[in-house]
């Protein structure tokens, strides 16, 4: 059994649940788990969810996949375990903070702290096979993470989603621009960074501003 969802997201989500995709999809990852080795840990499948309320909600961040290798994912995309490697697009993600936010380049690639503050860390697929990537994707997991978009969506104010790179793009169609404010730019891997379409986006700072001209309490990225 894959871990639970905190009750407020649950009772949002709770049609989710109910529905024949979903069930499918329970069974598929239930099998994978047991015949392979997949990511993150059981237990932390739905760890995007269980660091604060769905009313709590101030940043979507909206990744891929989980990390397929050992120890990495930990639930949250783009984060990693803690003493593990910083991957290539975390590396480019804390250089921009750096010089956005004049940070100094943390030790961890642990984003637990952003997502104590609010921000979703949402893949759009929550699990994968060990050294295969995509291997989980069209099984259902992208009807799910599309329905908590289009719910945040309906159901919330001021959220900023940040959408980076071409695959994030495309899930501002499920985003009403006229309530939320959707910040766009390149991805952080090398391939587009190294390209000039990452760095000097300033996200971390604008969605400070954001929060801050909307009353709400800015992140401490």
């Amino acid at each position: 059994m894959i871990g639970s969802i905190t009750t407020s997201w649950e009772k949002q989500l709770q049609e989710e649940f109910k529905n024949p995709y979903f069930q499918d999809l329970m069974e598929f990852i239930s099998s994978e788990y047991n015949q392979h080795i997949c990511y993150p840990k059981k237990e932390l499948v739905f760890e995007a969810f269980n660091h604060f309320s769905f009313e709590e909600t101030k940043v979507v961040l909206i990744g891929q996949d989980p990390y397929h290798g050992p120890n990495q994912a930990n639930g949250l995309c783009f984060s990693v375990q803690d003493d593990i490697k910083h991957p290539p697009s975390l590396v480019n993600i804390f250089k921009e903070l750096q010089t956005d936010c004049n940070k100094p380049y943390p030790d961890s690639g642990n984003l637990e702290s952003w997502a104590k503050q609010g921000v979703l860390l949402l893949n759009a697929t929550l699990t994968v096979r060990a050294h295969e990537a995509g291997s989980h994707q069209k099984q259902g997991w992208e009807t799910f993470t599309d329905a908590v978009i289009k719910t945040l969506s309906k159901e919330k104010d001021g959220l900023v989603f940040l959408l980076w790179g071409g695959f994030a793009k495309k899930k501002a169609k499920l985003i009403n621009a006229d309530k939320h404010h959707i910040l766009t730019s390149g991805h952080p891997s090398p391939l587009s960074a190294n390209r000039g379409y990452w760095f000097g986006n300033k996200h971390f700072s604008e969605t400070n501003a954001i929060l801050k001209e909307k009353g709400n309490k800015s992140i401490k990225w």
